[in-house]
């Protein structure tokens, strides 16, 4: 329950609130299009500079299951200020990193830090204003969490292109500070509940097996993974951890996740279906930047220019599927949206290096219609028969799926990149030899092979051609992917709910 100081300040807090949001979203896509940059700055290789990206992920994929309990254990107001405080200055310390190390770390620390902030800020909204304007609020909220994706890319464009690379995290200081500021003033700091016995020893097993994992999917490309002793110790270390938890999961008194949340069909296929979601977003605007900067020479603003519509599909999305549930089938218009995904990833495997912007502008758009129209729905049917007792845990269990997902998705999808593009490589450059036709008929002045610097201008040619035609493949999977989640609907099942309650399902 709200006390009445939240509630006769809930204008400055909601202002506040959104500020956190809004900071924490746009760090999630911010960074994509300054990669390159960061990659030159660094001195770091195209699979080693993707941890920037999945270590915020994989950070906040570990802490956001402890938000709750952590919220209660020292109060709402205290894990809010810790928060922010600790993303603002992880911030600063990205932007002054000098090696790919230290940004790596303070990513991992930034993504510690920011993991409370969207959970508690929809907690904290959905106490301190009354039923009847839940439904507005939420569709401000949930407007403020899809800003980081439209403008994210635009964003860390324009400043890398017009300041530096730095500037892409230093802007979250002012952000940082004004909420910080306001909700030490206006937000009430009484602690209410009590907390629940936690288990460490499962949560600590948990963070093995995806740490371990991670690592392995990472670094398996560039260790010649399980040639690798390291890749055979990071899984040994990734398998224990999963063991554990799974013993302590079914054998716990109090395990970290509560056991009832299996017998609940709907949530389990939903979280399952939820991680690919993940998979299709993440990946696609983890790859698609390199690949326009790299590959077609756009500069970094442009490449962010580029990719926002595909955030604008979802906004407008998201606002329309609100008017569609409890309207139509739910899963009727998850089938929609995969349809939409999987339409936009076939027009994906059309690209090539002389394409203009256009493909991939209504690519994107058709994509982020797509992806809007199953985020929310998705969460009404996750939450729709479960028991609201659990609800709150089933919250934390979904929301680190989809992050463990993304942070999958884009190192699996990495990591193919790379594999695929030195096979493709050595296939082309096979056929450069005297002995063929196109060779023998001579090819242009700048990529003769009887000169060295035609030989060198050859095979940077036939390394984009090698990385495009990988990129393809990638897209190939996602469209295959989004195949093999169609059946999962069919699991499904849409309960007959009060529009009330609905309302409720999909604000949780």
């Amino acid at each position: 329950m709200a006390s009445a100081k939240d509630i006769a300040n809930r204008v400055p807090i909601t202002a506040c609130l959104m500020l956190a949001t809004v900071m924490t979203s746009l760090d999630s896509t911010i960074a994509n299009v300054a990669l390159p940059h960061i990659q030159g700055s660094v001195s770091a290789s195209q699979d080693q500079i993707t941890w920037v990206l999945t270590s915020y992920i994989i950070a906040t994929a570990i802490m956001t299951p402890l938000t709750g309990w952590l919220s209660v254990r020292i109060g709402r107001k205290q894990m809010f200020l810790i928060s922010i405080a600790g993303f603002t200055a992880a911030s600063m310390l990205c932007g002054i990193a000098s090696s790919l190390p230290e940004i790596v770390a303070f990513r991992l620390l930034q993504g510690a830090c920011g993991a409370a902030l969207v959970p508690l800020s929809q907690a904290v909204l959905l106490d301190i204003y009354p039923p009847e304007r839940i439904g507005q609020m939420m569709a401000i909220w949930g407007a403020g969490a899809i800003m980081g994706p439209i403008l994210g890319p635009v964003i860390g464009g324009w400043l890398t292109d017009n300041l530096t690379w730095r500037w892409v995290f230093f802007i979250n200081l002012p952000v940082g500070v004004l909420g910080f500021l306001g909700l030490w003033f206006f937000m009430d700091s009484k602690i209410q509940g009590q907390a629940r016995p936690f288990d460490f020893l499962g949560f600590g097993a948990l963070v093995l097996f995806i740490g371990g994992f991670q690592l392995v999917v990472d670094r398996g490309p560039t260790q010649d993974w399980f040639a690798s002793p390291e890749i055979w110790t990071e899984a040994i270390v990734s398998a224990i951890g999963l063991w554990l938890f799974v013993v302590q999961t079914l054998t716990a008194r109090h395990p970290f996740f509560d056991r009832a949340l299996l017998e609940d069909r709907n949530f389990v296929t939903c979280t399952v279906f939820g991680a690919f979601v993940g998979v299709f977003l993440f990946s696609t605007m983890a790859l698609l930047p390199p690949m326009l900067q790299n590959l077609m020479g756009y500069s970094v603003f442009d490449s962010g220019l580029v990719t926002m519509p595909r955030g604008v599909g979802s906004f407008v999305a998201m606002f329309a599927v609100g008017q569609m549930i409890g309207r139509f089938d739910t899963r009727a218009i998850l089938m929609l949206g995969l349809s939409l995904n999987a339409y936009a990833m076939w027009r994906m495997t059309q690209w090539d290096i002389s394409m203009g912007a256009s493909p991939v502008v209504w690519a994107g758009v058709i994509q982020g219609v797509g992806i809007g129209l199953l985020f929310t729905p998705l969460s009404a049917l996750a939450f729709a028969t479960l028991n609201p007792a659990h609800r709150p845990e089933a919250t934390s269990v979904y929301t680190l799926m989809r992050s463990l997902g993304s942070s999958i998705g884009i190192s699996v999808m990495q990591a193919l990149l790379t594999s695929n593009t030195q096979t493709v490589h050595s296939t082309m450059a096979a056929q450069v030899q005297r002995g063929n036709p196109v060779v023998s008929a001579g090819l242009p002045p700048p990529f003769s092979p009887a000169t060295p610097s035609g030989l060198q201008a050859l095979n940077g040619e036939i390394t984009r051609q090698a990385a495009m035609v990988a990129y393809v493949d990638d897209f190939w999977l996602m469209l295959l992917m989004t195949f093999a989640l169609m059946p999962l609907l069919f699991i499904m099942r849409t309960p007959r709910l009060r529009a009330q309650e609905m309302s409720h399902v999909v604000a949780d």
